[in-house]
């Protein structure tokens, strides 16, 4: 069995029981991205690209701060071509800063002074202040030390990688005037790809050697808040930013890495936030935290992937937060507890 035994011990519950373990349980079940929907449903797929893309969104918002990084926040290629302290960290500085804005950001405006008190917020506990489990035995600063200390520094070091490559040609690049429609598939496509290589790194992580060694500590987060998303073992943020490395294949502009990097890390931040969204006069605005991914840290053996590519659904670890999925999630459980 692989639930980590450091972490809060979790009761197989009943499925009349279920809701009961949530303060706030959004409409279910919980929907798949209707990309892979048969028969084809193209007007919830239009629907469902154009919450992403062309409203206030978590998308539409990185890619204009992708492309500010690159106009004013970036090093030039020539800089790039060769190590250097100067723009390495000048890259660095830039990657703490954004993850002080957002995942910091989000923390105070959620859990520290409770902006929003506790509307929309799944978990009804709060996070831990006191626990053995933690480094420094604090949730909080426990996953403020490895989001900082080793996520920034591979988040960094894949970005050095990627530019330094592009500079030097080792890794293809993609000129935006000469193939405009290009670069913009490529930006559409990478919430995709990344879904795809996380689900497989995910499930890989959860081989029981490899989680003792390494995810076992993104796990002592039973309940999450925004540092518990970027709080991982090294090993995991290699597995996790290799992503990237497909652009020694796929050329790409320097803005689409930035998106793509971006996309990982400050989406780690917004999605573990513990809340469903930013709410302004009674309306959720912003989307943030995910449901779906709240329930995989709470009954662990559910929902590795994410909701642009529903494998989980299609090798029967999808949970949508309905009573007959716990049913059937309880019984998985169980079974691989089974000796």
């Amino acid at each position: 069995m692989t639930i980590d035994e450091s972490a809060e011990e979790q009761p197989l519950s009943s499925p009349s029981a279920m809701a009961k373990q949530w303060h706030y349980r959004p409409d279910v079940p919980v929907q798949v991205s209707p990309l892979f929907a048969w028969p084809p449903k193209p007007r919830a797929f239009a629907r469902w690209v154009a919450l992403r893309w062309f409203v206030i969104a978590e998308n539409s918002i990185l890619v204009i701060l992708a492309t500010l990084c690159w106009l004013y926040f970036q090093p030039s290629m020539e800089e790039a071509s060769s190590f250097s302290a100067s723009w390495i960290g000048q890259i660095y500085l830039r990657n703490l800063f954004l993850i002080l804005v957002v995942a910091g950001g989000l923390h105070l405006y959620f859990h520290k002074y409770k902006r929003q008190k506790d509307d929309l917020k799944y978990d009804p506990r709060e996070l831990k202040a006191k626990s053995k489990v933690f480094t420094l035995n604090s949730q909080v600063w426990d996953n403020i030390f490895w989001t900082i200390a080793s996520g920034v520094t591979f988040w960094t070091a894949f970005e050095v990688l990627m530019f330094w490559a592009m500079a030097n040609g080792y890794a293809p690049t993609l000129n935006i005037t000469e193939h405009p429609i290009w670069f913009a598939a490529l930006i559409f496509l990478t919430p995709m790809w990344i879904s795809f290589h996380f689900y497989w790194i995910h499930r890989w992580l959860h081989w029981p050697p490899l989680y003792r060694m390494a995810h076992a500590l993104h796990h002592r987060n039973v309940n999450v808040g925004p540092w518990s998303g970027l709080s991982m073992h090294p090993v995991e943020h290699i597995l996790f930013f290799s992503s990237i490395l497909i652009h020694f294949i796929l050329a790409a502009h320097p803005i689409v890495i930035l998106f793509h990097m971006q996309h990982q890390a400050l989406t780690a931040a917004t999605s573990h936030t513990g809340f469903e969204g930013f709410q302004i006069k009674d309306k959720n605005r912003l989307a943030l935290g995910t449901f779906h991914h709240q329930m995989h840290h709470r009954y662990f053996e559910c929902n590795y992937g994410n909701l642009e590519v529903p494998w989980d659904k299609w090798f029967g670890s999808f949970h949508d937060g309905t009573d007959e999925a716990h049913t059937r999630m309880t019984q998985r459980r169980r079974n691989l507890m089974a000796p």
